[in-house]
């Protein structure tokens, strides 16, 4: 039998009547990268998506707790705001924290050395964690129109899009501050934007109430856009989708990307 040397060898040099064994396709690849993902996750996967689901019903019902006399108006903007926490927490927090662990690990540099194109784990990794945090939103909007008696006017296929693109926009802002900074720095950076995400920006209350300074922040930031492309589909006839949010949305999602893209590729 020959062994793995003359298997692999130079098609010049290689022994008469030896081939080397197919490669496997980019969608095989990326198949595997998904399951080996999810075997990664392995028993904690039901549990992270039960936690969201409870999350989100707490979101929900725990903000109205906060504010007395909640009205209509302000149930649909707390309600519709929800999802995008929801989504933002599992990018912009879980994210860089299992990437973190994994670079301390050991299991981020053997990823790095098969022999595999980059950007693949990169997809396999959004891939899952997009499974994983769009049934909150589904959780989310149900309990919200329990709790209040909401009637939603869902635009689809804005919903669709931008509840995918926000995902991916926070999962790859996420995966790149895990990948720029030392384990120990982003995990701590990953608690420190859940606090941002939840008391700090406009997704729960309007951007009104923020000082002019911070509202002007938070247009080239994607946590407002982000929020407002969801609102717009699941209440359309009440929040107009915009050009601009979207703009930003992508810019961020582009720029996550190239981060975390130039790290896998860049030599250890």
């Amino acid at each position: 039998m020959p062994d793995a040397t003359a298997l692999h060898a130079h098609p010049a040099t290689r022994p008469a009547g030896v081939t080397p064994p197919p490669r496997p396709g980019p969608l095989s690849t990326y198949a595997t990268l998904v399951r080996w993902n999810v075997a990664q996750v392995g028993s904690v996967l039901p549990l992270v998506v039960v936690v969201q689901a409870l999350l989100a019903a707490g979101l929900v019902v725990g903000f109205g707790f906060l504010i007395p006399d909640i009205t209509p108006d302000v149930a649909l903007h707390l309600s519709t705001g929800a999802p995008t926490v929801l989504l933002l927490t599992v990018g912009l927090v879980i994210v860089p924290q299992g990437v973190a662990r994994a670079r301390a690990d050991g299991t981020f540099t053997y990823l790095r050395s098969l022999p595999v194109a980059r950007p693949l784990l990169l997809a396999a990794e959004l891939t899952v964690w997009l499974l994983v945090a769009l049934p909150s939103v589904a959780v989310a909007v149900g309990v919200a129109r329990l709790r209040y008696a909401l009637d939603l006017a869902f635009d689809w296929p804005l919903l669709v899009a931008a509840a995918v693109l926000v995902t991916v926009t926070a999962t790859a802002v996420g995966y790149a501050i895990a990948v720029a900074l030392r384990p120990m720095v982003a995990q701590l950076a990953s608690q420190v934007l859940v606090f941002f995400v939840l008391l700090f920006s406009p997704i729960t209350f309007p951007a009104d109430r923020l000082p002019a300074w911070f509202a002007a922040v938070h247009d080239v930031l994607p946590v407002r856009p982000a929020a407002d492309l969801l609102r717009a589909g699941l209440a359309a006839d009440v929040y107009p989708a915009s050009g601009r949010d979207l703009v930003v949305l992508v810019a961020w999602c582009v720029l996550g990307l190239l981060v975390s893209v130039r790290a896998l590729v860049r030599r250890a």
